[in-house]
């Protein structure tokens, strides 16, 4: 017994070393600096100076944009992940393939290739100025950072939802059907309720890359639209300033952490449909 407990801490030991270089020292190294001036002293006027108003707006479009590309995603994924659930097991295979396949590529390919569909003379618009339906102004809009976000991050919204909802017994459905529940009825009454865990996870898992982005708004946004994530590289990168970066990084921690918390509330309830 003694020795299998050996074992299994040497086995730990590489997890636990991992952790405590790549988690837990880059943490205190960010709480350390955001509460220090460039002197080493300690000192609240890094977050202080983040209730500027101008902080103050690309935390609000931050939240704003990753809470509009989270519910788009939602609508996108959630008949996408229900009709997955309804095919062959053979047939869901291949379509979970298919949802992954773009991830496959490189981010910076991926936003890249968004660039050339956008453009003013990229592939939509001389397709649409072929039909004499265009051309539009697409690239460097919000529109297009949020439809980059949706593009980059829809597979963490279908995969969690598939999962959870291939897994709701048929026969439950069956029983909503025979009690008199139209389809769509079943589908508000009972798959939904049982599928909130699924919700909340494909949710958490494509609000917080959302809202910490800063190469999609770069790209698609023609820097036009500062985010989180673009004032916390440009701090590091061009302004020099670790301790103002490193309190930006300590705020959208807390932001992440909440958003999370909030989230984890609903996902360990044990969901049932209610049938009414």
């Amino acid at each position: 017994m003694t020795k299998k407990s050996l074992m299994q801490k040497a086995a730990a030991a590489p997890h636990m070393v991992w952790s405590v270089l790549f988690i837990i020292a880059p943490l205190i190294f960010v709480v350390y600096y955001a509460f220090t001036d460039k002197e080493g002293n300690p000192t609240l006027g890094n977050i202080t100076e983040l209730a500027q108003a101008s902080y103050l707006e690309v935390f609000l479009r931050s939240v704003c944009f990753a809470f509009l590309a989270t519910v788009i995603c939602l609508i996108i994924a959630y008949p996408i992940a229900y009709f997955m659930s309804k095919a062959k097991p053979k047939t869901q295979k291949i379509l979970i393939m298919l949802v992954m396949l773009p991830q496959w590529l490189n981010f910076l390919i991926r936003t890249y290739s968004w660039m050339a569909l956008l453009e003013d003379t990229g592939i939509i618009n001389t397709i649409l100025g072929n039909l004499n339906l265009g051309p539009f102004h697409m690239i460097n809009t919000s529109g297009a950072v949020i439809l980059g976000m949706v593009y980059n991050y829809l597979p963490y919204m279908i995969i969690p939802l598939h999962s959870v909802i291939s897994k709701i017994d048929t026969r439950v459905l069956e029983a909503a059907s025979d009690l008199g529940c139209s389809p769509i009825r079943v589908l508000v009454k009972v798959v939904i309720p049982l599928s909130v865990s699924g919700i909340v996870s494909g949710v958490t898992m494509v609000f917080v890359p959302s809202i910490s982005t800063f190469y999609i708004s770069q790209k698609l946004g023609g820097g036009n639209f500062d985010l989180i994530g673009d004032t916390i590289e440009r701090q590091f990168q061009t302004a020099y300033n670790y301790n103002l970066g490193a309190a930006m990084s300590f705020v959208l921690m807390l932001i992440i952490v909440i958003s999370m918390a909030v989230m984890n509330k609903y996902s360990g309830e044990d969901d049932g449909g209610v049938i009414v």
